[in-house]
């Protein structure tokens, strides 16, 4: 029962930002192939801060237990791009670059509330670890997005940089790339990959707000 607390009260904490990640991600892509020149995400109503659009429940259900999760992929075409390859290189890096810059912006907000609210720290509690979890979450998810297993954003930053033959060839592994996260997720390889690098890029981020 104690464990079972233990998650519940960890869940509220980490949901929230969480959920504010994700959304942020996918706005980003969508935003950027809109700005691009590709209206496909804005008419399917996905350029919106709204988490019910973006949330993937198998993305969520992965989350819960290891920590790292994703969304449901913004659609874009990139017929409409004027360069379609350079095109698919910028709307894959937005999403990963908008969790750093949550990350970056956590840390002041964290700051802010720890040390100049006026009201008592036990109150602020859940807040604080919550904005200390944006920070640790978005670095997670820019990390494990860049990883070259489609359709993770970064297996398409790898494929906007290939020739054209390998590219296509590259894509059609697409099909097995969720099989593939959740093989890993569940033997425990990908958090043995990833996790140390996320903790590292957590402590390093939080090193240098106190300088």
């Amino acid at each position: 029962m104690d464990l079972l607390y233990e998650k519940l009260q960890e869940l509220t904490i980490w949901l929230p930002p969480f959920l504010l990640a994700l959304t942020f991600h996918e706005l980003a892509h969508g935003y950027v192939a809109y700005r691009l020149g590709d209206p496909t995400a804005k008419n399917a109503g996905r350029l919106t801060m709204n988490p019910v659009k973006h949330i993937d429940p198998l993305g969520a259900l992965v989350f819960i237990f290891a920590h790292v999760g994703w969304a449901k992929p913004v659609p874009v075409n990139p017929v409409n791009f004027r360069d379609p390859q350079k095109g698919m290189l910028w709307v894959s890096l937005a999403g990963p670059g908008a969790n750093i810059l949550l990350a970056i912006i956590s840390l002041p907000v964290f700051m802010l509330i720890t040390h100049m609210s006026m009201l008592p720290l036990s109150i602020l509690k859940p807040l604080v670890q919550m904005v200390a979890a944006s920070v640790w979450i978005n670095i997670a998810l820019a990390i494990f997005n860049c990883l070259p297993i489609p359709p993770l954003d970064g297996s398409k930053v790898l494929m906007s940089l290939l020739p054209p033959q390998q590219a296509y060839a590259f894509s059609k592994f697409e099909t097995y790339g969720f099989l593939a996260i959740l093989l890993l997720s569940y033997t425990g390889v990908l958090s043995h990959i990833i996790v140390p690098v996320i903790n590292f890029s957590n402590n390093l981020l939080w090193s240098l707000s106190r300088l």
